[in-house]
């Protein structure tokens, strides 16, 4: 009885896994595991694919456009560390206990909400050259001599933005400091300070130890799972990152400056229709995820504090 008891509890807990089971399977593993296989095929969509082993691979380890992406995508990411630092500052100026904290913490994460196709709209407005937000702010605030005198320089000014090899990449990641700076990363950080008692704290002040000597002592060994988590989520979000701001923004512009891995990949699949190579790429995306993800927990993991 018992038996029959507990086998239907599992057939139950099965049937309610079902549905989510049905999904991975469909729209994950199968079409992970189909683009494994076509990774090794030439195929354009409208003919047969034809076997070609690893002459994809092959064929990627001379593609200097490839590599020249991966620059991009690599260098798009240095804004991680800052990404993190501004969600820890800003966590813990909203961990202070202020009258309407509660309205300062919604309206630092609303870009988070609004993050989008939108944003990206309402940013390229913003970088526009001839009307946009910034460059009017130049020219009309800043005094001539100012911007005389950064010209002569040898400086773009005011930027081009979007449109400038040398200013699209600083414009995309500035961008993204400001679009995630505020978000989950916040939040994180936030419930992590919330959980650090206060008393360690009174036993700092009563030792004379200043702000920074708390900070470093204290918070910062404590919050220091969070910062791990948020580093390793936000590696991986990097490396296959840099689709959408591209595609909306800059079409990968100017003259390749900001397309990453992924709209290559995209490029080579839906707009050249070489999908035995885009899968080959996306297969060495993901090895470098994979890669970069086990190197963090192999080394990140050692000033983790638990």
């Amino acid at each position: 009885m018992a038996r029959t008891k507990r086998g239907r509890t599992a057939l139950a807990g099965y049937l309610f896994l079902l549905p989510n089971l049905l999904g991975f399977l469909a729209f994950t593993l199968i079409p992970v595991v189909a683009s494994l296989g076509l990774s090794f095929f030439e195929w354009d969509l409208f003919t047969p694919p034809k076997f070609v082993g690893l002459h994809n691979f092959t064929a990627l380890l001379k593609d200097h456009d490839f590599w020249r992406y991966a620059f991009n995508t690599v260098f798009l990411m240095l804004t991680i560390p800052v990404n993190i630092l501004g969600s820890l500052f800003l966590a813990m100026v909203m961990n202070q206990k202020l009258r309407g904290i509660v309205v300062f913490r919604t309206m630092y994460f609303l870009p988070t909400i609004v993050m989008g196709v939108g944003t990206y709209l309402l940013w390229r407005w913003i970088y526009n050259p001839d009307y946009g937000l910034i460059n009017s702010i130049i020219t009309h605030w800043f005094p001539r001599w100012l911007n005389d005198g950064i010209s002569r320089l040898g400086v773009e000014w005011p930027p081009q933005w979007l449109t400038s090899v040398t200013w699209a990449k600083p414009a995309l990641m500035f961008m993204t400091f400001w679009t995630v700076v505020g978000g989950y990363n916040m939040i994180l950080f936030l419930a992590a300070l919330q959980g650090v008692s206060p008393e360690l704290y009174e036993a700092a002040d009563i030792d004379g130890a200043n702000r920074w000597q708390k900070f470093w002592a204290i918070t910062w060994p404590l919050v220091s799972p969070t910062t791990f988590f948020v580093f390793t989520m936000s590696l991986i979000g990097g490396l296959q990152g840099g689709f959408d701001q591209a595609f909306v923004m800059t079409r990968g512009g100017p003259a390749g400056a900001t397309t990453t891995i992924s709209y290559y990949i995209y490029n080579h699949a839906f707009a050249w229709n070489h999908m035995g190579y885009a899968a080959a790429m996306a297969w060495v995306l993901f090895t470098a995820v994979f890669a970069a993800t086990m190197l963090n927990w192999r080394f990140g993991g050692r000033v983790v504090h638990y």
